[in-house]
């Protein structure tokens, strides 16, 4: 019997179920070409456009996400295993970007003065934008970029994860209710040698990734080789540092928020629990009696705190990290194993008496997973922190201010919190250092980032 060959295409599968809930079959050449040529004829117009305008639609975008916040937090759920009701924060906080940028976002493109008579500088707009972007936060990794980029006159092409098509779509249909021009926000369905392809055309002025070290680093050099910018916010093992004059209740409720949110699956989670001995049994006691707590269960109901991780695979590589760093020396203290039954779980889980070397220290683990480090003071603390090849983010727990902000100078990340966990917001930049990668989204950097800051000196003498 002749069978039929299966059609590439995303999928879209429940990570709670395992049910496919949809597949979006993909473009071919000919589709890529007629994007690329949509996204180029929209930015020679959206370009033109005046400030007022966009900022005009950036704040009818949120009230769209608003007014949708719902349809699109369940669409998180079901196609990654996001909790609905952490999904709903997500679109919010979108919806408070858009408002955000609408505010503040003219100002930072005005024309800016120099100390020289007659000279100023431009924010101008570069062209297209390819956007290559994750799962973990299928609206909010999106929009962080997208907002600024296209608030400074580019348009946004958008080559999102194959597991959260729905997503995308879902958010090019939001764009264009709010009034956005078709093909100012254009989305690709398309495979890797696609995605060259349009990094390699003319028409893509710039490319940002938010991905891991691998992905960025593959997309990076075909960047290079075309003579295009690119930022890149990739992997990361952030430290959270617990000092022993810190608040433990506090600092625990803010380490479990951080690490077991999204079940773990998230960039700036607090992934290397480094404890100052004096206080590492205290602080651990607490933090298992918070993490048994934890409701797990299906994305959809609103009392669940840990869904279903996004992918398959994904688990099982988890999983294999987690008997590597046991294999290691580490201690298993609570799960480390797969939940039975239907859908994609893996149970919370903490491992102690992590060191240097485990796997569970080098490596970014990307679940819900947390490493116990003790450390003997805070000069240790600090240079375990720093022995890693990521510098994305931490954070750093102490009734000693003056001494954190000293500490946070030596803190080789992109950013430091001190007394709360790391966290993006629109005022204040985000990136990395080292192997998580560099350029910065958010704030005016993150705006300025894809701009050209062209000199303009008149009369010069």
């Amino acid at each position: 019997m002749n069978q039929i060959a299966a059609i590439p295409a995303a999928i879209s599968r429940s990570p709670a179920t395992g049910q496919e809930l949809a597949r979006y079959t993909f473009e071919d050449a000919a589709q890529l070409e007629t994007s690329l040529a949509r996204t180029d004829a929209a930015f020679r117009q959206w370009r033109d456009t005046s400030i007022a305008e966009r900022v005009a639609v950036l704040r009818k975008m949120a009230e769209v996400l608003r007014a949708n916040v719902e349809p699109m937090a369940r669409m998180e759920a079901q196609e990654m295993g996001m909790p609905v009701t952490q999904a709903r924060g997500e679109i919010n906080k979108c919806a408070n970007l858009c408002e955000w940028y609408a505010d503040n976002g003219p100002a930072m493109l005005e024309d800016e003065k120099t100390s020289i008579e007659g000279a100023y500088i431009s924010y101008l707009p570069l062209g297209p934008v390819l956007a290559v972007m994750p799962w973990n936060f299928p609206t909010w990794q999106v929009m962080r970029g997208a907002v600024s980029i296209i608030l400074g006159g580019n348009t946004y092409v958008l080559k999102h994860a194959p597991n959260v098509m729905g997503c995308a779509y879902q958010l090019r249909d939001a764009w264009l209710q709010a009034g956005l021009p078709e093909g100012v926000f254009e989305v690709l369905n398309v495979e890797p040698p696609l995605v060259s392809k349009a990094i390699a055309d003319d028409r893509i002025a710039s490319i940002a990734v938010t991905g891991s070290v691998g992905a960025g680093a593959a997309i990076a050099s075909q960047a290079g080789a075309a003579l295009k910018k690119c930022v890149l916010e990739l992997g990361g093992s952030d430290a959270f540092i617990v000092l022993a004059d810190a608040d433990l209740d506090a600092a625990v409720k803010a380490a479990v928020a951080s690490r077991f949110g999204n079940c773990g699956q998230v960039c700036i989670a607090a992934k290397r629990m480094i404890l100052e001995e004096s206080i590492a049994e205290a602080f651990t006691e607490k933090l298992l009696a918070a993490v048994k707590a934890l409701k797990i269960g299906d994305p959809l109901a609103d009392d669940t705190f840990v869904g279903p991780m996004a992918r398959f695979d994904l688990r099982d590589e988890l999983d294999g990290q987690v008997q590597q760093a046991i294999a290691e020396g580490a201690t298993l203290l609570l799960g480390g194993h797969k939940l039975e039954g239907e859908g994609n779980y893996y149970a919370p889980t903490v491992l102690a008496n992590v060191k240097p070397g485990n796997t569970a220290f080098k490596k970014e683990i990307f679940g819900p997973v947390a490493s116990l480090i003790v450390a003997r003071d805070a000069e240790h603390a600090l240079e375990l922190a720093n022995d890693s090849e990521f510098g994305l983010s931490g954070a750093i727990w102490t009734a000693d201010k003056t001494r954190a902000r000293q500490m946070a100078r030596q803190l080789v990340s992109g950013g430091v919190f001190i007394n709360g966990f790391s966290a993006s917001d629109p005022r204040v930049p985000i990136g990395g250092v080292k192997k998580s990668g560099f350029g910065r989204e958010l704030s005016h950097f993150g705006l300025r980032e894809f701009t050209n800051p062209q000199t303009v000196w008149i009369d010069r003498k």
